[in-house]
């Protein structure tokens, strides 16, 4: 283990969220608020830690190699998370910490799980903060942070295995930097066109800015109590298709750029995404239909809800937890199998399920034909048997860290169905639940050990638990 670089690259992470917590300073400045103080004290607090780990622990090697990675992923989450809380305990807006360190976590983790009963309460800078979070948390603090920092050295194609979201990450160019910086410059370009379509339709910037941040970073965070429920439906189509747009791969925005246009719609993912979509959207319009006046308003609170809840963004325009059983159940299943690789999204992500189907039809006709061979295929090539073992074991470690974390959170005075949906919600990093934690409601009741359990359920959820389980091993920070 690397000790040195380390806790050098951790130093440089609090410098670059130092300067991330001027813009919440700068917001909080216009609208002339007390909480402005809460943002100096906090970048005050977070340069001396950057300074001290920066310049106390210079490494003699910058070189990082895979345990390294998932060491550097783990902390720099925690730190990001705890420094983060700090505004809102100053400022007295969210005076336990506990309280706090939640609603950071669920922010960059981009889950939308909020504490909160009455956000519109909150402060201008307070609220840009906790939905600029999920922009950051979005592509990932590590891959902004490999954008923005000179002297990363190749080898951190690591970091990026260790915090991408999907069964596999590689290069879109030969260096790690170069890649940071694409899928940056795509984020970048997305949100700039969804906030100029938002302003179009007649929202406030402030506002244009915020639900940006949370659509692009599949988050959910919003600045009002019924979350998009009072905007025209134009604004809500806006934002229901970007949640579907930041929901798929960015390799295959790449491929768009390049002029691969054949390599996107030859996307088995791509397009198992889409049919799921409309499936489902299909399923419930039929469901809800007697619920809503016509056609075309049923098909928009279906289609967003869907929308909300397969890209793990949260926001919603109805109180889904009225709506029948089985259009539920559906969105039980989609919080579940969550978007696509290499997205913004949480959930198992569609390409593991589609490889996970294919592996049991395999096993199956290898029952009925023992001597045949017969392989897996995704985008048309072979899946190699170690990312099929790979594939297979991460779904059996996520269905028992699943049941571990509902098991521990059942002894809290709620129905089955809040806690289970509680679970999923921020193990998928989806945000609402159902009943207690629905789409109207909030995770305010839950005990303090609750809710550090499932702060660690969105860290799980969106490391893809293999990143936290061992950055926090002690046998990890061993030089051998």
């Amino acid at each position: 283990m690397n000790r040195r670089m380390v806790l050098n690259t951790l130093g440089k992470i609090a410098l670059a969220n130092a300067a991330l917590l001027l813009l919440p300073t700068i917001v909080s400045a216009i609208y002339m608020e007390k909480c402005i103080w809460a943002f100096l004290i906090t970048i005050g607090i977070t340069i001396l830690l950057g300074l001290g780990l920066t310049f106390l622990s210079r490494p003699g090697t910058k070189i990082i190699y895979a345990k390294e990675g998932f060491v550097i992923v783990t902390y720099a989450w925690l730190i990001m998370a705890g420094i983060g809380a700090l505004p809102f305990v100053i400022s007295g807006e969210i005076p336990s910490y506990i309280d706090a360190f939640f609603e950071m976590v669920s922010g960059f983790t981009t889950t939308g799980a909020s504490i909160l009963t009455d956000v519109e309460s909150m402060s201008h800078g307070l609220l840009f903060w906790r939905s600029f979070s999920h922009w950051i948390g979005g592509m990932g603090v590590l891959v902004f942070v490999m954008a923005v920092v000179p002297n990363i050295t190749d080898r951190s194609i690591h970091i990026l295995r260790a915090e991408m979201p999907g069964p596999e990450v590689g290069k879109l160019r030969p260096k790690a930097r170069d890649t940071a910086k694409i899928l940056y410059l795509i984020y970048i370009v997305l949100t700039v066109i969804q906030i100029i379509l938002l302003l179009a339709g007649g929202m406030p910037l402030f506002e244009s800015i915020v639900h940006t941040f949370g659509t692009a970073g599949t988050g959910g965070f919003g600045v009002k109590a019924n979350s998009i429920a009072g905007y025209s439906p134009y604004l809500q189509w806006v934002i229901a298709i970007f949640m579907l747009i930041f929901g798929i791969n960015f390799n295959l925005y790449y491929l768009l750029l390049v002029g691969k246009i054949k390599a996107v719609f030859k996307s088995t993912e791509l397009w198992t995404y889409i049919g799921i979509v409309v499936v489902s959207v299909g399923v419930i319009v039929a469901n809800v239909f007697s619920l809503y006046d016509g056609f075309w308003e049923t098909l928009r609170m279906s289609t967003f809800q869907v929308s909300s809840i397969i890209s793990t963004t949260g926001f919603a325009t109805t109180d889904f937890d009225l709506w029948p059983g089985l259009s539920k159940t559906i969105l039980l299943l989609l919080m579940i199998i969550g978007a696509c690789a290499g997205s913004t999204a949480g959930g198992l992500k569609v390409s593991r399920v589609v490889i996970l189907t294919k592996a049991v039809f395999r096993e199956l006709k290898k029952m009925l034909h023992p001597r045949s061979v017969r392989v897996v295929k995704m985008e048309g090539k072979s899946v190699d048997e170690q990312i099929l073992s790979s594939v297979t074991t991460y779904f059996a470690i996520y269905m028992i860290c699943t049941l571990c974390i509902f098991l521990l959170i059942s002894f809290e005075p709620f129905s089955i169905e809040t806690n289970l949906s509680a679970t999923l919600a921020c193990f998928n990093n989806i945000g609402p639940g159902l009943d207690a934690v629905g789409p109207t409601a909030s995770y305010a009741e839950y005990s303090g050990f609750s809710k550090i359990l499932l702060s660690v359920a969105m860290l799980l959820g969106r490391l893809e638990i293999y990143p936290l389980i061992l950055g926090l091993n002690p046998l990890a920070w061993k030089k051998r």
